[in-house]
């Protein structure tokens, strides 16, 4: 709006010189009329917002039952998926907090903080997938996808903790790993 009135004002001026320009400040003003005649820059790229429609993704099918009118039948509630499990989710958050930092602020290589590191992870991010799924594949508008998503989950938590089992069992584990990856650039080695 600001700029519409300012290149309204500055064509009317262009247009009809006032008495009190100098002559020094005309010649600035003819080389904006240059600009001016030119097509506005709006005109010459089009934007993201003059393209066509294209939908990447259709819509899931909307199906309502009822009318418009009818109250939302809800759930049978469970306290093991209200209350107790936020209660239970924030726990597992909490807890990740100091078993982050103890291996490396005490030096403490323990198999079995390890152990419950990586199993709070796996619980972690199993929980945070599950909401994810809940809040975008409702059961009652694609069922199959809901429960194929579901499945998945519950087969990357296996496969995620078989592979943290042999790292741990097999290998260094999982603080010496990122101990090592910590300091991988701070030796400098001169070959020769």
């Amino acid at each position: 709006m600001a700029s519409a009135l300012r290149s309204t004002l500055l064509r009317q001026a262009l247009v009809t010189p006032s008495s009190r320009l100098t002559t020094s400040a005309i010649p600035a003003f003819r080389t904006q009329q240059y600009f001016l005649r030119r097509a506005p820059l709006a005109l010459q790229q089009a934007t993201f917002q003059t393209s066509s429609k294209r939908a990447i993704l259709p819509p899931l099918p909307q199906r309502m039952e009822g009318t418009v009118n009818d109250a939302v039948r809800l759930p049978p509630s469970e306290p093991s998926h209200g209350n107790y499990h936020w209660t239970f989710e924030r726990l597992v958050s909490a807890a990740l907090l100091p078993i982050t930092i103890a291996p490396f602020a005490a030096g403490s290589l323990s198999p079995l903080l390890d152990g419950t590191f990586i199993g709070l992870i796996i619980v972690h991010t199993y929980i945070g997938f599950q909401s994810v799924i809940a809040d975008y594949l409702p059961k009652w508008r694609v069922p199959f996808l809901r429960k194929a998503a579901d499945w998945g989950n519950l087969l990357a938590v296996v496969v995620v903790g078989w592979g943290w089992y042999e790292f741990e069992t097999n290998d260094v584990g999982l603080t010496e790993g990122v101990r090592r990856i910590w300091k991988a650039g701070s030796k400098t080695e001169i070959l020769a």
